[in-house]
């Protein structure tokens, strides 16, 4: 059984990334596996990482600032370290 879900339509960004050959082989035989595509892939995993990242959510409350930039994505990696 899968641990990803099949795609929905999201508003997305572009991020360029540089993997070891390995990691971007299995990304690819997992998208394949999902019928979707790497860069599903690789949000539906950095979902996952967020959410059950204890530490890190602890870091990220106790980072917190009131100016709106920087306010605006700690309540983005919030709410993606919430769903998934």
């Amino acid at each position: 059984m899968a641990l990803l879900k099949a795609p929905t339509k999201q508003k997305t960004t572009t991020l360029q990334i540089r993997l070891e050959d390995d990691v971007r082989t299995a990304l690819s035989k997992y998208a394949q596996f999902l019928d979707a595509n790497p860069s599903y892939v690789v949000s539906e995993t950095l979902k996952l990482l967020l959410k059950r990242d204890q530490e890190f959510k602890r870091w990220l409350s106790q980072h917190t600032k009131n100016d709106g930039r920087e306010q605006n994505d700690e309540a983005a990696l919030t709410k993606a370290a919430s769903q998934a």
